[in-house]
């Protein structure tokens, strides 16, 4: 007998897919249920390294933590890493496998079918209920046949599909009236109803087109959850990640002043969720910035890791920020650089494997050179910095071929990162949720600033926060939506 599944569809991306699969894992686990989340494929650069040495999307290891389980490959098979608007990196079971445009990508169709089927067959025979995640939106009937996440995915296992709309987009009737009417009768015939997101105001006003949706479709509407303004942290991708846009829910300062941080917005940003520890802190203030006039304004500067960190360094040098940020290190304000980030704040680039232009000359703020090879480091590492213990995960394709400063980091395997004078970077994702290390950070910039007013709180933990994320999400889910509806629909999906 294999366990039961479900697939969470939406009528858009951002749709709110994620975090309705995050909150259904996180109440079924409390409710005792052996549960795991699977994305057949995903589209994202925001991704983690798994205890099984792969890459997957971070979505689907904040629905693992949601599941109380360790991320995996088997979650998220098949990820697409856009490295410009018609390219992808493809990453299957975890490593990266090569480039696809939207036109070849049919040409591994197959074999990507056979590897999600197994996939979700060996979870189905191990967890009593797996959740399965769409992408984007099953109405893309131009890209059914290729479909591996949404329909095609329900076809191949016989899942029921609950489609989410966001009503705060609006016309959110239409969106899923339309959803359904466009598929063919066979994929119809999967759609078992419906779960409205983000609704705000009184949900009287709304039932009479549930009902009206209903005798129109044939199908519920299951649930519809509230517009929650605390939710915020670990987002699917960059979609959220607006230019010039606050960072999370900004806390008062437990001081008198404000630290305020910009994060520089790239139009190829990885893993930009590496930015909402910082804005975790009470009093610390995290805005987006796609221009160089915010940067002035920052006690700090992150240049967050990139997709394509040649194109993203030529976007800086086009826009007025690359000059900001050198201007910045003459002052002897901080700068700090993550992954791709970093390797843009050194002397050197030299890469014929991301983007092929061969050498670069980088910003100069650190005494690096950079060397990109083919195989992609990916590893979840620990060390120190001035004898706090941190940890990270790795990420990347470009090597460091020299340092000549000082090392931010300490590991077993040898030093980590650069530091010179207010400049500093790593390749290390994640290291901000390190806890000591992020206020031991905050208190430099502070310092430097000059924020005498500005007082750390003492207790601020990343993985509380998160922690209280995925159980706000599942209070939701549990007093907004007919979750033994679900359940049922996913059990009446066992095979034998």
């Amino acid at each position: 007998m294999t366990g039961g599944a479900l697939l969470i569809a939406g009528t858009t991306s951002d749709a709110g897919k994620s975090v309705v699969v995050a909150g259904l894992c996180r109440l079924l686990a409390r409710r005792g249920l052996k549960v795991a989340p699977f994305k057949a494929q995903n589209m994202s650069n925001n991704s983690v390294v798994t205890l099984d040495g792969g890459e997957i999307g971070r979505a689907q290891a904040l629905q693992a933590q949601a599941c109380g389980l360790e991320p995996s490959i088997r979650f998220n098979p098949v990820l697409l890493k856009p490295g410009s608007d018609r390219t992808s990196q493809l990453v299957v079971r975890g490593r990266a496998v090569g480039s696809v445009s939207a036109r070849n990508y049919v040409e591994h169709r197959e074999a990507l079918r056979d590897i999600v089927a197994a996939d979700l067959a060996s979870l189905r025979a191990e967890f009593d209920i797996v959740i399965c995640e769409g992408a984007g939106s099953p109405a893309e009937i131009n890209l059914r046949a290729t479909d591996l996440a949404n329909m095609g995915l329900a076809q191949a296992a016989s899942l029921p599909v609950i489609i989410v709309g966001d009503i705060d987009r609006g016309g959110v009737l239409a969106h899923l009236y339309g959803t359904v009417a466009i598929l063919d009768k066979a994929d119809q015939d999967l759609i078992a109803g419906f779960v409205i997101n983000k609704f705000r105001g009184d949900v009287g006003l709304l039932e009479p087109g549930l009902r009206q949706l209903q005798a129109l479709t044939g199908r519920p509407t299951y649930g519809v959850i509230p517009f929650a303004e605390d939710l915020w942290i670990d987002a699917e991708d960059s979609l959220g990640t607006v230019g010039d846009s606050t960072v999370g829910r900004p806390a008062p300062p437990v001081g008198g002043q404000w630290l305020t941080v910009a994060a520089i917005r790239l139009p190829r940003i990885s893993n930009s969720t590496d930015i909402e520890a910082l804005a975790c802190e009470p009093g610390v203030s995290v805005r987006w910035a796609t221009e160089p006039s915010r940067l002035s304004e920052a006690d700090l500067v992150v240049v967050p890791g990139s997709k394509s960190t040649v194109s993203d360094l030529e976007w800086m040098r086009r826009n007025g920020i690359a000059d900001a940020l050198i201007a910045r290190g003459a002052a002897g304000k901080p700068v700090f650089g993550i992954c791709g980030g970093y390797q843009m704040l050194g002397k050197r680039i030299v890469d014929t494997v991301e983007s092929g232009a061969g050498e670069v000359v980088g910003l100069g703020l650190l005494d690096l050179e950079i060397e990109f090879a083919a195989e992609k480091v990916l590893a979840r590492v620990e060390g120190q910095a001035s004898r706090i213990p941190v940890s990270g995960y790795e990420i990347h394709h470009g090597r460091v071929a020299r340092n000549g400063d000082d090392p931010l980091l300490t590991t077993a395997a040898g030093p980590e990162g650069s530091v010179r004078g207010s400049v500093f970077g790593t390749h290390w994702h994640g290291l901000l949720e390190s806890d000591g290390y992020r206020r031991q950070l905050l208190e430099d910039v502070a310092m430097r600033a000059g924020r005498i007013g500005f007082r750390l709180a003492p207790d601020t933990s990343v993985a509380a926060v998160r922690a209280a994320q995925l159980d706000l999400l599942a209070d939701l889910v549990e007093q907004n939506v007919d979750v033994d509806a679900l359940t049922k629909l996913a059990e009446a999906a066992r095979g034998s």
